[in-house]
């Protein structure tokens, strides 16, 4: 499975770009704001790389930060919302704008993305409700295909611990946050996992 890809911009489509990687043109598919983040043809990119397999594809969806591929993942985890979708939600929404529709239960901010109407909207927003990032104000959104998260070692490795158990990182992160606000900013790693797991299983 491809996770990662770096290269030069051969082309941009409306949905998506060719990435050249060693003379080898990869077709990926991203979101019109990742799109917009590229920088121009002909110059070097790194893109994270979601890979997907159908059974008359292989698909590959290329993402700039960390949160926007985490986001691609949970996004997909509810009913009625596809790639396609998912993609439209985050080429209208920021991964900070999404976390505050979803705490704020805001179905209209949901709603502004292509192929979200209201019954999605109000889905997306009870279903993902425990699921947003929430690290208390601390920013891992902007960490990017070249840079690795910024956060408290034991919080990063107590996330680190859930998204390997198969958690997806946004419910990881928001889980961490809630143990952290439990036990304070100085708890262990160890009890932080703890916490989280004891909160994922309620």
């Amino acid at each position: 499975m491809i996770g990662k890809l770096s290269g030069i911009v051969d082309s941009l489509e409306e949905d998506g770009l060719v990435l050249d990687v060693n003379g080898v043109g990869y077709l990926v598919a991203a979101s019109a704001r990742t799109l917009r983040g590229l920088p121009p043809i002909g110059q070097p990119a790194a893109l994270l790389i979601e890979t997907q397999v159908r059974e008359d594809a292989i698909r590959l969806y290329g993402f700039l930060t960390i949160a926007e591929r985490d986001w691609f993942r949970l996004l997909q985890s509810v009913q009625g919302v596809g790639a396609k979708v998912a993609l439209g939600i985050l080429g209208a929404l920021t991964a900070d704008a999404l976390s505050a529709a979803i705490a704020n239960q805001d179905k209209a901010m949901m709603a502004r993305a292509p192929g979200v109407g209201p019954k999605l909207a109000a889905r997306l927003v009870l279903e993902l409700k425990d699921k947003a990032p929430a690290f208390g104000g601390v920013d891992f959104g902007g960490a990017t295909a070249d840079s690795a998260p910024k956060l408290p070692k034991a919080a990063g490795d107590a996330i680190l611990a859930l998204v390997g158990l198969g958690y997806a990182r946004p419910q990881a992160a928001a889980a961490i946050a809630r143990g952290s606000a439990q036990l304070g900013g100085d708890a262990e790693t160890a009890a932080l996992i703890r916490a989280a797991l004891r909160d994922l299983a309620q």
